[in-house]
């Protein structure tokens, strides 16, 4: 059994695979990675290996509590990856986007994959046939359009974004949303259009916490995909185990 952690600047998500297969999965706020941690490795005795990724500089506590009761493998950039990576700057690639890479060569190998992974930033990442990973795009996500807008003006006000009803929006929060919504479902889809037209048999991958939201508003056809980063994750442990 495999356990994965990913400690973002807020959250702490860990999942538990058996053979490649999601048994569980969690998120919980930094402060009760301990807690839930002890937890998890009683309910689960028969995890032997585990994987961490953080965007946090400091993990050394983390480290050692997951090496006492796991054989640990940590997710740095220069770790070993299951793709030829034609980024030119590898040092500054992050490590959500190794990981869905690897997640795209795991469940789609000899495919061209866009993956796009709609959070705090959208993420726009491919790889072709051969499985090398050529780069992509990053932008703004909605909560963060709509934050801006409301930072960098005097009056704007600050509101959660609701499915647009049109493009035309009739007061100042229905144009803002229009704005916010509708100006990430066109930059995606037109996103898609583009990688379509250079790639032929291109698969389009979404995930992310604004997922669910959107992918009932694109155009075009993806697959939806919640847990592709802890998959991506897991697959980096397994591929590290026999290096």
């Amino acid at each position: 059994m495999n356990l994965v952690v990913d400690i973002g600047n807020t959250l702490v998500k860990m999942a538990v695979f058996q053979k490649g297969s999601l048994q569980y999965k969690v998120a919980v706020p930094g402060k009760e990675f301990f807690q839930k941690t002890e937890e998890i490795f009683k309910s689960f005795p028969h995890i032997e290996f585990s994987i961490l990724s953080s965007v946090i500089k400091n993990t050394e506590r983390e480290e050692k509590f997951l090496e006492e009761r796991s054989k640990l493998v940590i997710l740095t950039m220069d770790i070993k990856q299951p793709f030829t990576n034609h980024y030119a700057t590898p040092a500054t690639l992050g490590k959500d986007r190794i990981a869905l890479i690897a997640a795209a060569v795991k469940n789609y190998p000899g495919e061209n994959v866009l993956v796009i992974d709609a959070g705090s930033c959208i993420t726009y990442d491919f790889k072709n046939k051969k499985d090398e990973y050529l780069g992509g795009a990053i932008s703004p996500g909605l909560t963060m359009r709509l934050r801006a807008m409301h930072e960098f003006t005097g009056n704007l006000p600050l509101f959660k974004p609701v499915e647009a009803s049109g493009v035309t929006g009739n007061s100042t929060k229905s144009a803002m949303n229009s704005g916010a919504v509708n100006g990430v479902l066109f930059e995606i889809d037109g996103f898609i259009n583009l990688y379509k037209s250079e790639n032929k048999d291109l698969t389009i991958i979404l995930t992310g916490g604004d997922m669910l939201f959107l992918s009932k508003q694109l155009k075009n056809s993806i697959f939806a995909n919640p847990n592709f980063l802890f998959e991506g994750l897991n697959y980096i442990l397994e591929f590290n185990k026999t290096q």
